[in-house]
């Protein structure tokens, strides 16, 4: 067997996550480093052509000199017996979001390579792309329609502009002036990482033709909402009807009760804009989401049930196109619906929910509701359906993502790409195992460990005990770029994840639980979860362990250190929650915080106080390094400042890495590198030296 056929069945055998299959390469590899996993490739937004034969795909590539990441279009020809990835854009400047017309040879895609994001086609199997809009604004998404004579897009603009050149004039008028001050009649005046200058993304739609696309139509108008909700939605959600002449798209009902509203509707509208969208679920005042037509005329989409609750169970909703009846396809199916699609004549819904610590694929029946999974281990995320398989990008613990494809009847998967076998080849990742035990009330909890890098029998090792945020995530068997795993165990730590009350994926009653009750459940989870990871691995060293955590983990940290203040010889705070009534009226979407404590500060005070941090510092005794993103309006980095002012002044050792150009992720490689390396050598003055 030759090492390339090595690295593939090691690959595909970490998925079972079994501590004998686990290593990806020859035990004598050398460990994953920080710069390693700054430079690994990311495939993403899998596209299969119409006639199913070629497959389109993004490729993240990191620039270390320019400082950030380079997408660009990749292709696979399924036809063939064993396709080879071809680089079908070669751009200096990023290419995404690929849309194939309905001839399976002709591609439309946004680039920046003019200076702002435009639309481009791409004739195979020439690989020559053509600018073909020309707006004087960004198009964040696009979408072609089934008939191919129409592109739905997305752009930024004034409501009450009547033209693009409108919304240009007023968005360059600042720049003109000598006063920067601006003013505010309502929230949201930031969100996530930008502050807010009165636009809102609006729905369009333009003709196409041989010369590009035309002028655009704004389906939206006078929408105060975003469509694209912003700031990560795409185009899944807006969807064409099968003969192009309908376009459904989600939207937030809110108007200002925006921050603190989840009522996302579905708006029906002719793909043409001539006449004004209608509300067809106004009678849900919950979040209504990707809209998808089946090849008969039914729409489907996802629904919540619970106004307010962000983290609320997505079932499947359908409308006949005929009766026009509505009905709820897995509503007795306790599992949340991450991502929506189907196959092409509509006979079998495809989709993508957690469940026990994956995040799984599943075929449902539209009729009856049926499920049946189709890959049940580590993480499928992005996917798209052909007449017989699904293609779609898969990770875990052990493996950074790939394409992959499967059955609609199931079977094995079948890989597709190993964008990083090179990269990897001379490296040996870590072992990890799933595990369970009694957590709060003896209800069954479960969680990861992994095994240090260079591990022996009868030696001990030093813990990274990492707490997941949300607090509805989970540190499930997944590849992140944040909080890697991998990394922190080729730096020989051992590394121990709960999926504490709280973590989807174990029954909606289980995500629920920790609302009302965030250092109740989950507290008592990471202390048994700890101690029964210690009893199970004898080779966990629990005097050499440190805790780490960030969002609500970041929480977790604060709320560890006045509540279990000497377990840990160490904390690592990332955009750590310090004082929940500040919290409250600096964050901006107060949806969430309203759900979690029961309604608005004001009105429950005890319930925010029960749970504040700020209430324990009297007892704080434990080094933390805390960190944050000055761009974080999530959890706003005077939070983290005021933890450390706390280590501070109570004489406890500590240190704060402040990131003035990151938000609530640190996205930047060279912020990464210094990221890592700041908690390595953290985490090494602590449990090493």
């Amino acid at each position: 067997m030759n090492r390339r056929s090595r690295i593939v069945r090691s690959l595909l055998a970490c998925a079972l996550g079994t501590w004998s299959v686990c290593a990806l390469a020859a035990p004598s590899g050398s460990a994953i480093t920080v710069e390693d996993l700054v430079r690994l490739k990311r495939v993403s937004d899998p596209q299969i052509s119409p006639d199913g034969r070629l497959l389109v795909f993004v490729q993240r590539e990191t620039d270390m000199e320019a400082n950030k990441g380079r997408t660009s279009l990749w292709l696979l020809n399924l036809a063939e017996p064993h396709p080879e990835p071809l680089r079908i854009t070669a751009s200096a400047a990023s290419d995404s979001s690929p849309r194939w017309a309905p001839d399976s040879r002709t591609l439309y895609f946004l680039s920046v390579r003019s200076a702002k994001s435009e639309v481009w086609r791409l004739e195979l199997p020439s690989t020559e792309a053509r600018k073909v809009s020309d707006y004087p604004l960004e198009v964040g998404s696009i979408k072609v329609s089934p008939s191919g004579d129409r592109l739905a897009l997305s752009m930024e603009v004034f409501p009450d502009c009547a033209t693009l050149a409108c919304t240009k004039e007023r968005l360059d008028k600042p720049a003109k002036e000598k006063s920067t001050g601006r003013t505010y009649e309502r929230l949201f005046v930031r969100h996530w990482d930008v502050w807010s200058d009165g636009t809102r993304a609006h729905l369009f739609s333009a003709p196409l033709s041989a010369a590009g696309v035309g002028v655009p139509v704004d389906l939206s108008k006078g929408f105060d909402a975003d469509t694209p909700g912003k700031p990560f939605a795409g185009d899944e959600e807006y969807s064409f009807s099968p003969d192009g002449k309908r376009l459904v798209f989600s939207a937030r009902s809110a108007g200002h009760t925006e921050p603190w509203s989840t009522n996302f509707d579905l708006f029906e509208v002719p793909s043409d804009g001539g006449a004004a969208p209608v509300n067809i679920t106004a009678d849900d005042p919950a979040w209504d989401a990707q809209p998808l037509f089946l090849a008969n005329g039914d729409l489907i989409w996802l629904a919540q049930d619970r106004p307010g609750f962000e983290s609320d169970r997505f079932h499947i909703v359908m409308r006949d196109a005929r009766s026009g009846v509505v009905r709820s396809v897995t509503g007795g199916w306790d599992r949340s619906v991450a991502h929506l699609g189907a196959s092409p004549d509509g006979h079998a819904l495809v989709v993508s929910a957690d469940e026990n610590g994956q995040r799984c694929l599943f075929v449902v029946d539209p009729r009856t509701g049926a499920t049946r999974k189709i890959v049940g281990d580590g993480e499928a995320e992005e996917f798209t359906v052909s007449g017989e398989r699904v293609l779609f990008t898969h990770a875990s613990l052990a493996a950074p993502a790939d394409l992959f494809s499967v059955s609609l009847g199931g079977g094995p998967m079948r890989r597709l790409t190993e964008v990083n076998a090179a990269a990897l080849s001379d490296r040996r990742l870590s072992e990890f195992e799933q595990f369970s035990f009694p957590g709060w009330h003896d209800e069954i909890v479960h969680g990861y460990v992994m095994k240090p890098h260079g591990f022996e029998p009868g030696h001990r090792y030093p813990v990274a005990f990492l707490v997941h945020g949300g607090p509805q995530s989970s540190m499930q068997n997944l590849w992140t770029y944040r909080w890697n795993a991998q990394t922190l165990a080729g730096a020989g730590y051992a590394v121990v994840m709960i999926d504490f009350h709280g973590s989807p994926g174990y029954g909606q009653a289980f995500t629920d639980s920790i609302s009302h009750d965030w250092g109740g459940k989950p507290l008592v989870d990471l202390q048994k979860g700890l101690a029964a990871a210690m009893q199970r691995y004898p080779w966990l060293d629990g005097e050499r362990a440190c805790a780490l955590g960030a969002s609500y983990g970041g929480f977790m940290m604060n709320w560890i250190e006045g509540n279990w203040p000497d377990r840990f010889r160490c904390i690592v705070n990332h955009d750590g929650l310090f004082d929940q009534r500040m919290m409250y009226y600096a964050t901006e979407e107060i949806w969430f915080p309203e759900w979690e404590f029961g309604g608005p500060q004001y009105e429950n005070p005890q319930a925010y106080e029960a749970v504040n941090p700020v209430n324990f510092v009297d007892k704080w005794r434990t080094p933390m390094l805390v960190i944050h993103g000055q761009r974080d309006f999530r959890i706003p980095y005077t939070q983290g400042l005021a933890a450390f002012t706390a280590l501070q002044r109570r004489g406890i050792e500590s240190k704060l890495l402040i990131f003035p150009d990151e938000n609530h992720w640190v996205l930047r490689p060279a912020n990464s590198i210094q990221w890592y390396h700041t908690v390595l050598d953290w985490l090494d003055a602590h449990l090493k030296n």
